[in-house]
Protein backbone atom coordinates (compact mmCIF):
# COMPACT_ATOMS: atom_id res chain seq x y z
CA UNK A 1 0.00 0.00 0.00
CA UNK A 2 1.65 3.55 -0.68
CA UNK A 3 2.03 6.52 1.87
CA UNK A 4 -0.35 9.17 0.73
CA UNK A 5 2.43 12.28 0.35
CA UNK A 6 2.15 15.63 2.02
CA UNK A 7 0.60 18.34 0.38
CA UNK A 8 3.44 21.05 -1.24
CA UNK A 9 0.76 23.79 -0.75
CA UNK A 10 -1.08 24.88 1.90
CA UNK A 11 -4.67 24.51 1.68
CA UNK A 12 -6.92 27.39 -0.02
CA UNK A 13 -8.76 28.00 3.39
CA UNK A 14 -5.47 28.38 5.24
CA UNK A 15 -4.16 30.51 2.35
CA UNK A 16 -6.93 32.40 2.10
CA UNK A 17 -7.48 33.08 5.92
CA UNK A 18 -3.55 33.29 6.57
CA UNK A 19 -3.87 36.67 3.68
CA UNK A 20 -6.95 38.20 5.52
CA UNK A 21 -5.62 38.15 8.56
CA UNK A 22 -2.32 39.46 7.90
CA UNK A 23 -4.61 42.45 6.46
CA UNK A 24 -6.63 42.82 9.69
CA UNK A 25 -3.55 42.71 11.90
CA UNK A 26 -1.76 44.71 10.79
CA UNK A 27 -4.72 47.35 10.44
CA UNK A 28 -5.99 46.68 13.72
CA UNK A 29 -2.21 47.27 15.07
CA UNK A 30 -1.99 50.94 12.71
CA UNK A 31 -5.06 51.40 14.35
CA UNK A 32 -4.17 51.12 18.03
CA UNK A 33 -0.92 53.11 17.68
CA UNK A 34 -3.26 55.90 15.43
CA UNK A 35 -5.62 56.33 18.63
CA UNK A 36 -3.05 56.20 21.35
CA UNK A 37 -0.98 58.96 19.56
CA UNK A 38 -4.15 61.11 19.02
CA UNK A 39 -7.10 62.68 20.86
CA UNK A 40 -8.57 64.24 17.54
CA UNK A 41 -12.53 63.41 17.24
CA UNK A 42 -12.48 60.22 14.80
CA UNK A 43 -10.85 58.55 17.83
CA UNK A 44 -13.97 57.57 18.63
CA UNK A 45 -15.67 56.25 15.85
CA UNK A 46 -11.88 54.40 15.12
CA UNK A 47 -12.31 52.44 18.19
CA UNK A 48 -15.67 51.84 17.38
CA UNK A 49 -14.23 49.91 14.65
CA UNK A 50 -11.14 48.71 16.03
CA UNK A 51 -13.38 46.77 18.54
CA UNK A 52 -15.71 45.21 16.17
CA UNK A 53 -12.42 44.00 14.29
CA UNK A 54 -11.24 42.94 16.86
CA UNK A 55 -13.89 40.52 17.64
CA UNK A 56 -14.01 39.55 14.35
CA UNK A 57 -9.98 38.55 14.65
CA UNK A 58 -11.05 36.28 17.32
CA UNK A 59 -13.19 34.70 15.49
CA UNK A 60 -11.09 34.09 12.57
CA UNK A 61 -7.98 32.72 14.81
CA UNK A 62 -10.61 30.37 15.77
CA UNK A 63 -11.52 29.26 12.56
CA UNK A 64 -7.98 29.21 11.38
CA UNK A 65 -6.89 27.23 14.33
CA UNK A 66 -9.57 24.64 13.32
CA UNK A 67 -8.15 25.13 9.56
CA UNK A 68 -4.56 24.38 10.83
CA UNK A 69 -5.77 21.20 13.00
CA UNK A 70 -7.64 19.93 10.54
CA UNK A 71 -5.50 19.87 6.90
CA UNK A 72 -2.30 18.82 6.46
CA UNK A 73 0.56 21.00 5.96
CA UNK A 74 3.51 21.14 4.32
CA UNK A 75 6.43 19.84 5.42
CA UNK A 76 9.58 21.85 6.11
CA UNK A 77 12.47 21.43 3.53
CA UNK A 78 14.41 18.36 4.81
CA UNK A 79 17.68 19.87 4.48
CA UNK A 80 16.51 22.83 6.94
CA UNK A 81 18.54 22.28 10.51
CA UNK A 82 16.78 20.69 13.18
CA UNK A 83 17.42 23.90 15.44
CA UNK A 84 15.27 25.92 12.67
CA UNK A 85 12.32 24.02 12.50
CA UNK A 86 11.81 23.83 16.14
CA UNK A 87 11.85 27.14 15.73
CA UNK A 88 9.55 27.59 12.97
CA UNK A 89 7.18 25.46 15.65
CA UNK A 90 7.83 27.69 18.33
CA UNK A 91 7.42 31.29 16.21
CA UNK A 92 4.26 29.85 15.10
CA UNK A 93 2.93 28.64 18.40
CA UNK A 94 4.26 31.89 19.70
CA UNK A 95 1.86 33.66 16.41
CA UNK A 96 -1.26 31.79 17.58
CA UNK A 97 -0.94 32.34 21.34
CA UNK A 98 -0.47 36.11 20.31
CA UNK A 99 -3.60 36.53 18.16
CA UNK A 100 -5.91 34.81 20.65
CA UNK A 101 -4.32 36.94 23.52
CA UNK A 102 -4.45 40.20 21.71
CA UNK A 103 -8.16 40.09 21.65
CA UNK A 104 -9.12 38.75 24.49
CA UNK A 105 -6.78 41.47 26.54
CA UNK A 106 -8.66 44.07 24.72
CA UNK A 107 -12.20 42.79 25.47
CA UNK A 108 -11.38 42.24 29.01
CA UNK A 109 -9.97 45.80 29.03
CA UNK A 110 -12.37 47.65 27.79
CA UNK A 111 -15.01 45.60 30.51
CA UNK A 112 -12.82 46.84 33.28
CA UNK A 113 -12.98 50.62 32.15
CA UNK A 114 -17.18 49.49 31.58
CA UNK A 115 -16.88 50.54 27.99
CA UNK A 116 -19.13 48.09 25.86
CA UNK A 117 -18.24 46.12 22.71
CA UNK A 118 -20.65 46.40 20.32
CA UNK A 119 -20.10 44.77 17.32
CA UNK A 120 -20.69 47.05 14.23
CA UNK A 121 -23.96 48.30 16.12
CA UNK A 122 -25.70 45.16 15.95
CA UNK A 123 -25.63 43.74 19.36
CA UNK A 124 -23.09 44.53 22.22
CA UNK A 125 -20.82 41.86 23.82
CA UNK A 126 -21.43 41.05 27.48
CA UNK A 127 -19.35 42.25 30.33
CA UNK A 128 -17.22 39.53 31.52
CA UNK A 129 -14.98 41.55 34.54
CA UNK A 130 -16.49 43.80 36.63
CA UNK A 131 -15.28 47.77 36.08
CA UNK A 132 -12.49 48.00 38.22
CA UNK A 133 -9.44 50.81 37.08
CA UNK A 134 -6.75 48.63 38.41
CA UNK A 135 -7.64 45.74 36.07
CA UNK A 136 -8.39 48.25 33.34
CA UNK A 137 -4.35 49.94 33.87
CA UNK A 138 -3.48 46.12 33.83
CA UNK A 139 -5.11 45.00 30.52
CA UNK A 140 -4.28 48.18 29.30
CA UNK A 141 -1.01 47.63 29.62
CA UNK A 142 -1.01 43.83 28.96
CA UNK A 143 -3.00 44.68 25.51
CA UNK A 144 0.11 47.49 24.78
CA UNK A 145 3.09 44.70 25.40
CA UNK A 146 1.13 41.64 23.65
CA UNK A 147 0.79 44.60 20.43
CA UNK A 148 4.56 44.99 20.28
CA UNK A 149 5.13 41.29 20.99
CA UNK A 150 3.02 40.55 17.97
CA UNK A 151 4.60 43.16 15.80
CA UNK A 152 7.72 41.35 16.18
CA UNK A 153 6.68 38.08 15.90
CA UNK A 154 5.13 39.02 12.37
CA UNK A 155 8.22 41.09 11.36
CA UNK A 156 10.35 37.70 12.29
CA UNK A 157 7.72 36.02 10.48
CA UNK A 158 7.94 38.20 7.23
CA UNK A 159 12.08 37.56 7.17
CA UNK A 160 11.52 34.25 7.11
CA UNK A 161 9.49 33.63 4.70
CA UNK A 162 11.93 36.43 2.61
CA UNK A 163 14.88 34.46 3.56
CA UNK A 164 13.19 31.30 2.32
CA UNK A 165 11.41 32.79 -0.96
CA UNK A 166 14.47 34.67 -2.14
CA UNK A 167 17.59 33.32 -0.15
CA UNK A 168 16.86 29.46 0.33
CA UNK A 169 14.43 29.89 -2.96
CA UNK A 170 12.51 26.41 -1.19
CA UNK A 171 9.11 25.58 -1.19
CA UNK A 172 8.33 27.63 2.00
CA UNK A 173 7.17 30.90 0.63
CA UNK A 174 5.89 28.98 -2.56
CA UNK A 175 3.71 26.99 -0.17
CA UNK A 176 1.69 30.23 1.31
CA UNK A 177 1.49 31.45 -1.97
CA UNK A 178 -0.24 28.56 -3.56
CA UNK A 179 2.73 27.66 -5.81
CA UNK A 180 4.48 24.63 -5.83
CA UNK A 181 8.59 24.77 -6.54
CA UNK A 182 9.64 24.07 -10.29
Amino acid sequence: MQAMSKPTVHSTPARIIHWAMALLIWSLIFAGLSMVQSLQTWQVELLAIHKSFGVVALLLVIWRLIIRLTHEQPELPKDLAPSQKRIAHLSHVLLYVAMFAMPISGYLMQNAAGRPIEFFGLFTLPAIIPVNLSAYGFFRETHSWIAWGLVALVVLHIAAALHHGLIRKDSVLQSMLGKTKD
